[in-house]
């Protein structure tokens, strides 16, 4: 193995799923001798492994204007839905940080809300460096949106965008999607897709189709979501250890359209009334809601867990659940489904996205018909009246040691980054 700095670049400092992908990468790659390091546009917390653009409250109170400025004019241009979407007006240069000049590669993650936009994002190529680029969701191949459901508008150039107000051939989003074309024609970068999903969605996408793609899946840390005892996880969240537990993430209300939420509440409803389900054998259990959320009202006793900010309770809460339930209708390759499988906990989800590149159908899960709320209602039927749970808790453990491990994971990176110095003109 060759000497490698590699620097990662990401917008905030574990705020949010790419956040946490991009650190337990670093630290995958530190951990097999690679020389890494995160740098942030904005930091909140004090973790000193994470360093920051933004140190002088001069450049504290310029970043935090980009920030608040690129979320306002988008919210304010944008139609009332829950999509999110970026403008990319503002943003920041960073070819003259030490640390990024001095690095071997340069491994972007998120780099929304007033970071890195096309202009910037095309500077790096001054450096001629290897570019690696981690698509956590949609937004560099699309004209501003984040999700995009069933919108197939990126095929072309979109335009005629269904989330702006105003919205026509010309509108808002294909004038974005012309900056980033005119910046990616300069810039030279490879991509990783952390899902097969992710990697089909940028294939069919008009900016960035030809572009060479590495299907690599985010990592955890499996020891510290590892499986703990059922029984005695249920007793730390004082839960009758004979209870079947339910478990979700955060949902902000019954609306809520990314998340799904109103297909959990269909499908408990639907569960609840079907013979041989006893509802006084069974708990829900919600972790990540936030205080005065519109909740949605639900048909078996509900335990509310508020954020958990440590992991190692976290895992207890995993490991304390029967099952771990997530009604997303479009997800790359969320931490929530690794994180539950890493701690023994089997998953029941709809079939989307990169879900079914973790979850494998009864066998450390169940993959519901996408978007059926009688379907997710068969796989918590399924596994609980499964008489052998303990199977496919020990599968959902395997499959997270085999193939997302930090070891596994740090190789396969380690081994895009050799290739790519390889390619360099010598």
């Amino acid at each position: 193995m060759i000497d490698l700095k590699v620097v990662h670049l990401n917008t905030y400092d574990g705020n949010g799923g790419a956040g946490r992908a991009c650190l337990r990468l670093s630290d995958a790659l530190k951990a097999n001798g690679i020389d890494s390091k995160v740098l942030v546009y904005y930091k909140f917390g004090q973790n000193p492994k994470i360093d920051t653009f933004s140190k002088s409250p001069l450049q504290k109170a310029k970043a935090v204007y980009n920030i608040l400025s690129e979320r306002y004019f988008a919210k304010w241009l944008s139609k009332s839905v829950k999509t999110p979407f970026s403008l990319q007006w503002f943003g920041r240069s960073v070819i003259n940080h030490p640390d990024v000049k001095n690095a071997d590669i340069i491994h972007l993650h998120w780099i929304n809300h007033g970071f890195l936009n096309p202009k910037f994002l095309a500077q790096l190529d001054e450096l001629e460096k290897p570019i690696v680029w981690t698509f956590h969701d949609s937004n560099a191949f699309t004209g501003g949106c984040h999700v995009r459901y069933g919108c197939e508008h990126f095929h072309q150039q979109c335009g005629h965008c269904p989330i702006l107000k105003i919205s026509d051939k010309d509108d808002i989003s294909h004038k974005t999607w012309l900056r980033k074309q005119k910046a990616y024609t300069r810039l030279n970068f490879h991509i990783v897709a952390p899902s097969q999903w992710m990697a089909a969605s940028v294939k069919f996408s008009s900016l960035l189709g030809t572009r060479k793609t590495t299907v690599i899946p985010n990592t955890i840390e499996t020891k510290i979501f590892k499986p703990y005892v059922k029984s005695e996880a249920k007793k730390v969240l004082k839960i009758n250890p004979d209870k079947f537990v339910l478990m979700s993430g955060f949902m902000p209300s019954k609306n809520d359209k990314h998340k799904g939420t109103p297909y959990l509440v269909e499908a408990l409803e639907i569960l609840s009334r079907r013979s041989g389900i006893h509802k006084e054998n069974i708990e829900l259990v919600i972790f990540g809601n936030k205080e005065n959320a519109e909740m949605p009202e639900f048909p078996f006793k509900t335990t509310f867990l508020g954020t958990i900010n440590k992991d190692d309770h976290l895992a207890k809460c995993y490991s304390a659940a029967d099952a771990f339930i997530t009604p997303s209708l479009e997800d790359n390759l969320p931490n929530t489904v690794m994180e539950s499988l890493s701690c023994a906990t089997p998953v029941i989800a709809f079939t989307t996205g990169g879900i079914p590149d973790m979850v494998k159908h009864l066998q450390n899960g169940y993959l519901a018909k996408y978007q059926n709320a009688e379907d997710l209602a068969n796989g918590i039927e399924w596994l609980y009246h499964r008489p052998n749970k303990e199977e496919i808790q020990k599968a959902a453990r395997l499959s997270i040691l085999t193939d997302f491990s930090e070891e596994v994971i740090a190789a396969e990176h380690i081994h895009l980054y050799e290739t790519l110095i390889d390619l360099l003109p010598k």
